[in-house]
Formats: structure tokens, sequence, C-alpha cells
């Protein structure tokens, strides 16, 4: 698999999608099929600047590449890709498994109550044993997520919270000398977005998030275009805006009780903020889902 520079490698949501996170939800779920099919079964090295991803190979034959580390899967495997790892991926036709997305407020919430960042480091786990256990679990998420029952939400993170558990107890029983030092850069982008977890309801301005790393504010920006595709400002207001998305479409909040829980000083700037961002206003997007 060829190696670019790391300037060169596209931040992408999705595999081939520049646009913003495209539902809501904080998951994604999708075949290995139902995409690399489209990309002749090679997907070519890139990064994702807010999200987690979890690659189940149920069957078939992968190489897997996450920053630099080439595991060559010939059976039930599991593969850990960290926000902003630069990874690429090559599958062989026959391939059966599953690609499941996080958004990093949601790795971020589900990594508290485990003790560590099981999702922060990149691994390939063989199932072995456990491979009935996982299939069981992939097959719950993927029905879960392809109904909208009761409790959709509620369910489909207690299944990827179950996941997570399972990826925590394996990284535990990896030794830990064999774990790679971390990368600075990436560091500190992971710190910055859980500094913007806590704080982006909030509003504060981009030189209170550097000063809590330590860095510049122009460093925490360059260091945010080069790993993520935007800068920090970018980031917090992404951040907002999916919140919001979140509380039209889940909550009956008027849009002025969202735009006063989102910490706006008043309804009209919020309304600006939203259509700004997204191109429609908030009564619109609620309309349209």
């Amino acid at each position: 698999m060829s190696r670019l520079p790391v300037k060169s490698v596209p931040v992408f949501k999705l595999y081939g999608e520049t646009a913003a996170w495209p539902t809501p939800d904080l998951i994604h779920c999708e075949s290995i099929p139902a995409r690399s099919r489209l990309h002749d079964w090679q997907i070519k090295p890139h990064r994702h600047g807010d999200l987690v991803q979890l690659l189940y190979v149920q069957a078939g034959q992968a190489e897997l590449e996450v920053e630099g580390q080439i595991n060559c899967v010939r059976q039930a495997s599991l593969q850990v890709v960290p926000a902003f790892s630069v990874h690429g991926f090559g599958f062989s036709e026959d391939i059966q498994g599953y690609i499941l997305s996080l958004a990093q407020p949601l790795v971020d919430t589900l990594s508290a109550a485990v003790d560590g960042t099981p999702l922060a480091t990149a691994a390939c786990y063989s199932l072995d044993s456990q491979e009935g256990y996982i299939k069981t679990l992939f097959d719950s998420i993927v029905e879960e997520y392809s109904e909208q029952g009761l409790g959709r939400e509620l369910m489909l993170q207690s299944l990827v919270s179950a996941l997570l558990v399972w990826v925590a107890r394996r990284s535990q029983a990896l030794d830990c000398t064999e774990a790679k030092a971390p990368d600075r850069a990436r560091d500190h982008l992971q710190r910055f977005t859980s500094l913007l977890e806590m704080h982006y309801r909030e509003h504060r301005p981009i030189d209170f998030y550097a000063s809590e790393l330590s860095l510049s504010a122009a460093h925490l920006n360059a260091l945010c275009r080069r790993l993520a595709g935007q800068s920090a400002l970018q980031l917090i207001n992404q951040r907002l805006l999916l919140e919001a998305k979140r509380s039209l479409v889940y909550t009956a909040m008027t849009v002025n009780q969202v735009s006063d829980s989102l910490g706006f000083s008043e309804p009209a700037y919020f309304s600006r903020f939203f259509k700004r961002c997204s191109g429609v206003t908030p009564k619109a997007f609620r309309l349209q889902r």
C-alpha cells in the first residue's frame, strides 16, 4: 500500500465524503462491501478528524494499514482506527464485515466510564474464541441501526459500550512495552477535543483552549488544520452545530430553548449561526427530519 506525505493525506468525514456528518446520530454503521466495492476494494490512505472507527472483518481477506503498521488479516478480527490516524485498507472481493464509525463526543463520553482510553490507540485484535460474541454484538448493532424503534439511541449506545469494554479488556491484556509512544501532535488534538466536549456550550475563545494545552493559538490552529482539515474555530462550530441538530431532532425543545441550552445570547444569533453552518434555518431543518 503506497504511503503519502502527511500534508497530502485527505481528511474525510466518511471515506470519500467531505460534507458534514450526515445525520444527528453519533454512530454510523455500514458493511465493508457497501463502500469498498465503489473504490475497487481499495481504500486509499486518509484520515478522519473527529471520529473513531472499528472495522470488523468477519470473513475474507484484508490488508489493514494504520499509521504505517500493516496487518494482513485472514481470520475474524477487529481493527481500532483512532481519530486523526492515517489509514488505508485493501479487501478481497469476498470480504464480509462492518465498519462502525463513532463521533468523538460519543467516544469521549463512553471512554469516561472505562479505565483508560482503549480507542485512542491503533490495534488489530484477532477474535479467536470471542468470534461468536463479537458477531452477535455487530449483528445487533446493524439491526438496531437500520430501524427506528423505541429507545434506539439508548440501545445503540449500550451495544457500543459493550464493544468498547471488550476492546478495553483486550487492550489491557497486551504487553504495554509493545505500545508505541503517542504522537504529540495527535495527542494535542485528542486533548483539544476532550476540552471542547467539556466547554463547547460556554463559547470559549480559541486562546482559552490553547492556554489549557500550553500552546499558542496559532500553533493550535495550525495543528487542527494539519490533522483535522479544519481550523480550531470550525471544530468548535461543528460541535455546536451537531448538538443543535440532535436537540432539534430528538427533543421537543423550541428553537429558543435550544438556543439557551447551547449558550447563545439570543435566539436570532443562534438562527444565523445555524443557517450559516448548515445552509438552512433551525425550523427548516426540523421540518426536514
